[in-house]
């Protein structure tokens, strides 16, 4: 998914509302192949024409009354398979909001991460949400994950960590100290990317692993194939906290380079781009936003303003 230095955010800011979700949806859930849910379950309780953004909405949104939503499903506590086999998260709580103010449903369609934006070029996608970095890159179709580039109406604030074994017996503290250690990354990433640079500086090199999904990085640092894990600061933190209670791993070090996540939008969509960026400056006034992040303990990712490729 999707990184990022700013000083460590406290660990006790995750996780109350996502308590109740055991080690399998939080360690091991991948969602299978283009499986759809809606944000909300068809509850968007302003409808239609009634909605405040719906006719800055394209006409055929309008008419099909449906926003496709392209999106890794496995990434708690930011969009996961919970135990219901239902789509949970931040993203999704964040859609439903969206979709209230747009007056049509927000509906999420799993893929993998490294093929949202071509998805979303290709007219398969009208947005991705999946806890993406906006970087200048990905807006320019530069990274190889974003062919054909796309805008990116910024939502959430976010860094990339470092996540080891409980009591880190491998001392790890920094990037400097992956030298020579077995690292696993999703495909994709900004964190992947982190991986790679680090190990062009190292005289004893990183024995890397690279998996389509996040959940499978997480599982080779449980079975102690990888000795640490590089993945987005909410992530590390949740299997942190959740993980066989929260015995199996810790987070160690700072957040490293904090950036915006943002919903790509198509660069020929403007007009789907700009209903969106108004849409979530409406509930981040109204208190829908704050609340979204409240019951995921994610306030100190919260923005104040939603901009448009804010991404450096």
């Amino acid at each position: 998914m999707t990184a990022r230095s700013i000083h460590r955010m406290p660990r006790r800011r995750r996780i109350a509302a996502a308590g109740a979700v055991a080690v399998a949806a939080s360690l091991l859930l991948s969602a299978c192949g283009d499986q759809t849910n809606d944000a909300g379950d068809g509850d968007t309780k302003t409808k239609g024409s009634d909605a405040k953004f719906f006719d800055q909405l394209p006409k055929k949104i309008q008419n099909d009354g449906v926003i496709k939503v392209g999106s890794d499903i496995a990434y708690a506590p930011i969009e996961f398979m919970d135990e219901g086999n239902k789509i949970a998260g931040i993203d999704p709580d964040i859609a439903k909001a969206l979709g209230k103010e747009l007056g049509v449903e927000l509906k999420f369609n799993n893929g993998s991460f490294a093929q949202l934006v071509v998805g979303l070029n290709s007219g398969r996608y009208d947005l991705v949400m999946s806890a993406m970095t906006d970087t200048k890159e990905r807006q320019e179709g530069v990274s190889k994950d974003a062919k054909g580039g796309a805008d990116f109406v910024n939502y959430f604030q976010a860094g990339s960590a470092i996540l080891v074994q409980k009591g880190n017996p491998k001392k790890v503290e920094s990037l400097e100290d992956l030298c020579g250690l077995s690292v696993a990354a999703q495909r994709g990433t900004a964190n992947e990317s982190l991986m790679e640079e680090q190990g062009k500086k190292c005289d004893d090199k990183i024995k890397p692993f690279v998996a389509d999904k996040d959940t499978d990085t997480i599982t080779q640092l449980q079975t102690k194939r990888s000795d640490a894990v590089i993945t987005d600061y909410p992530v590390a933190v949740y299997n942190e906290q959740t993980a066989g209670g929260g015995k199996l791993f810790e987070v160690t070090g700072d957040q490293i380079d904090a950036a915006p996540y943002g919903i790509a939008v198509n660069k020929e969509n403007q007009q789907l781009r700009d209903a969106v960026q108004k849409a979530l400056q409406e509930i981040i006034d109204n208190g829908e936003y704050e609340k979204v992040l409240k019951k995921w303990n994610a306030q100190d990712g919260a923005v104040e303003k939603a901009t448009v490729n804010a991404g450096k």
